[in-house]
């Protein structure tokens, strides 16, 4: 990358101005006083917006989906008690009428206990999801009432069997029931919770006649939190369906950025030819700066790996973000070795976790303002390590 050394330069600075906001922020996980944490004002605490985050900001995707069946309360609240800066509480699909519920793929066939419900044993269906056949269960075809039924279960036992321990504990959550945990959170904690939604499949939802960003705006103006300032950030990897909330809420709006030869599927629906490529060079950021204030890119598109899956060298892409203003909040670290790159690797069992720490050191060196993470009380302790170090 171009200028490599002033990058490090900026980096280490923003290392001694940030130290302070870590240890507050991870205060629940690192036995801090509460003096220490209170110094702090985290969480957005005295209305500061996005700004007022401590970064590198610590996202809990999906909750702490690395030690529980993910996108439940369960989930959510262990990330929030881990000390993550904002829960991923919601990725957001509709039911058959007209709610929205928190899923990770509109298909919860892997994701709950469905399958062994005989009453629902006819709605299996292989849809056309994206330009994929997708076989399973969808929300879409399911009443809110009828999924309130269903129970969730681990999406990927084989890499942490321990949280099949948990399945059939937690009902599918609704984004009425998140907002109303996340009042009642900051209640008792005495400091904002900020959460983090993502529309999921928004084109393919709007053919349906299920819109999903008018619904998630006029539940986020139902409570109060559809602000500049609100401590809801919504994401989105179709690009108008964040240019259709831009026009909706003041919420801060962040794309969601798959992997570089990728097309975003409203692209593909609209005849829009361009990729991720594209989306990353500095015209195609400062067109996303138009209307958006952060990229959720995958990690892959900071450091790109090699043939082998090792870390290769960084790209320009936080340079050229922050140079338009843009925040960016990678997507994801997890501890075990399937997920890590080669050169971080230990043995391999596919639920061993391997060198998650240097994976961490490595990517936050590159100057990004966050990270989603599985595991929020790995991320913090990596997190102190980075600016202390």
């Amino acid at each position: 990358m171009g200028s490599q050394e002033n990058e490090q330069a900026g980096v280490t600075g923003r290392r001694m101005l940030l130290g302070a906001a870590v240890l507050g922020a991870g205060g629940a996980v690192l036995g801090l006083s509460g003096t220490a944490r209170a110094a702090e004002a985290r969480h957005g605490g005295g209305g500061g917006g996005l700004k007022s985050l401590p970064k590198p900001t610590i996202i809990g995707h999906r909750g702490a989906s690395g030690y529980r069946p993910e996108h439940t309360l369960g989930s959510y609240q262990l990330a929030l008690d881990m000390g993550a800066d904002i829960v991923e509480a919601g990725d957001l699909v509709p039911t058959r009428d007209g709610h929205l519920v928190c899923r990770h793929e509109p298909e919860i066939g892997g994701t709950t206990d469905v399958a062994d419900h005989p009453e629902f044993a006819d709605r299996k269906k292989t849809k056309s999801l994206d330009g994929v056949a997708t076989t399973g269960w969808f929300t879409e075809d399911f009443t809110l009432a009828e999924l309130k039924t269903l129970r969730a279960t681990e999406r990927i036992p084989a890499n942490r069997p321990h949280n099949t321990l948990y399945n059939g504990r937690w009902e599918i959550p609704t984004f009425e029931e998140v907002l109303r945990w996340q009042d009642e959170q900051t209640r008792r904690r005495g400091e904002q919770v900020w959460i983090y939604p993502e529309l999921k499949h928004p084109t393919y939802f709007r053919k349906q006649g299920l819109a999903l960003e008018e619904r998630v705006a006029k539940v986020l103006h139902k409570y109060g939190k559809d602000r500049r300032n609100s401590p809801v950030i919504l994401q989105s990897f179709e690009p108008t369906s964040i240019q259709r909330l831009n026009k909706l809420v003041d919420n801060p709006l962040v794309v969601l950025l798959s992997g570089a030869t990728t097309r975003p599927w409203d692209f593909v629906e609209t005849g829009d030819p361009r990729t991720v490529a594209d989306l990353v060079k500095p015209a195609g950021l400062r067109e996303i700066a138009s209307y958006a204030q952060g990229i959720g890119p995958t990690l892959d598109l900071v450091i790109p790996k090699d043939a082998g899956g090792n870390l290769t060298t960084p790209t320009t892409l936080v340079n050229d973000a922050h140079r338009v203003g843009l925040i960016l909040h990678p997507y994801t670290m997890r501890n075990e070795n399937p997920f890590l790159p080669t050169n971080f690797r230990k043995g391999t069992d596919a639920d061993a976790y391997g060198d998650v720490f240097g994976a961490y050191r490595t990517y936050f060196a590159t100057g990004i303002d966050g990270v989603f993470t599985d595991n929020p009380d790995t991320g913090l302790l990596a997190r102190e390590d980075f600016v202390n170090s």
